[in-house]
């Protein structure tokens, strides 16, 4: 799927506030989320111009109608938060929430797969989702869960998730560790300009983002959005 994919932020795109807004999706994925929350926070997305809102399959219709006619998307998790589904069921999902309106999806990888070395399931179970999603030219990001796998798995599933046509490598759900500089590092050295890198799980302040930035990451999924763009933001007010 033909993209702009953004190499690491440079210093001094980093202190342009709306450069950093177009890089996070703003996430509500807690399981008590509720239609309120879900208003609230594209609200809050269109306001500062964040690349997407990510809510659960149950929020997507409400999301992409309030997002209807802007430039942030409404995205939702595939396969949340395991990965275990079946490979027919995630691309259901899929061409479900699709149907709905989502702009974007992030799924989990058969993590089971990638650990018993199944690389076949593992790279078919991708490519079914990649298809469905760039049937209707929606962008695909893999979550690798990297804090249960090791360096070789995360090359492994970098190298698995590019052959099946991802558009995104992604490091967590953020309910199991999170994302850390070196691993977004070691994801952006594998997949290099031909793929974007999301850091995702843990990324809190401004401090935090901008490491992820400046080492590879090109998409950062985040509760705290509006936390950080206030944080960046204090400098400028009178």
């Amino acid at each position: 799927m033909a993209q702009s994919l953004p190499l690491p932020k440079s210093d001094i795109e980093l202190t342009e506030w709306r450069a950093v807004a177009s890089m996070i999706d703003h996430t509500l994925l807690k399981p008590e989320s509720t239609r309120e929350q879900v208003r609230a926070l594209c609200q809050e997305a269109i306001h500062f111009g964040f690349a997407s809102v990510f809510v659960h399959p149950c929020h997507v219709a409400l999301a992409a109608d309030l997002v209807c006619g802007m430039s942030v998307k409404a995205g939702t998790p595939i396969g949340f938060p395991q990965g275990a589904t079946l490979s027919s069921v995630k691309q259901f999902e899929a061409s479900e929430v699709l149907r709905l309106g989502a702009g974007e999806l992030d799924m989990v990888i058969n993590l089971a797969a990638l650990k018993s070395g199944d690389t076949s399931l593992v790279e078919s179970d991708i490519r079914g989702v990649v298809e469905v999603a760039h049937g209707a030219d929606v962008l695909l990001k893999v979550i690798l869960e990297t804090a249960l796998l090791t360096r070789p798995e995360k090359i492994l599933a970098c190298q698995l998730s590019q052959a099946a046509g991802a558009d995104f490598v992604k490091t967590s759900t953020g309910l199991v560790g999170g994302a850390t500089v070196e691993d977004v590092a070691l994801l952006r050295s594998i997949v290099g300009s031909r793929a974007g890198v999301k850091a995702s799980g843990g990324i809190r302040t401004l401090s935090e983002l901008t490491a992820m930035a400046r080492a590879g990451a090109s998409r950062i999924g985040t509760s705290s959005a509006v936390n950080i763009m206030r944080e960046l933001q204090a400098p400028m007010l009178p």
